[in-house]
């Protein structure tokens, strides 16, 4: 993805980690994805030829258990429920299956763009 970011920054400094992780876990939990047994990837919007081709470039059993956690949020959605406590998403069970592929395909789209502007100088 392109854009400035300062998480190794951040990472890297006691002060700032202590600072806004707090915040972070709370801005997390007040979004409620996790209440409906979606992921953080999960909710990522599908709109973007990027994240398209990240989704389609999933494993199979990958991409099976997104839809099944799509269709059982869109269930708890419509019953206006969320998932109890034992079935809920844990915080150490939300990882980041999609970001690796989405960063790998946004390099190879960025590759292709720097490839189709090369400019060629003849004498």
């Amino acid at each position: 993805m392109s854009g400035i970011t300062l998480v190794n920054q951040v990472k890297a400094s006691k002060f700032l980690s202590g600072v806004l992780q707090p915040v972070a876990n709370a801005f997390v939990n007040a979004s409620g994805y996790r209440k409906l047994g979606l992921r953080y990837d999960d909710v990522l919007r599908e709109e973007t030829d990027i994240i398209r081709e990240a989704v389609n470039r999933l494993p199979e059993n990958q991409g099976y258990e997104r839809v099944f956690r799509m269709k059982t949020a869109f269930q708890y959605s419509l019953s206006h429920t969320v998932a109890t406590k034992e079935t809920a998403l844990k915080p150490e069970d939300d990882i980041r299956y999609l970001t690796p592929i989405i960063d790998e395909v946004a390099a190879e789209f960025a590759e292709k763009e720097d490839f189709n502007n090369i400019k060629s100088y003849t004498k």
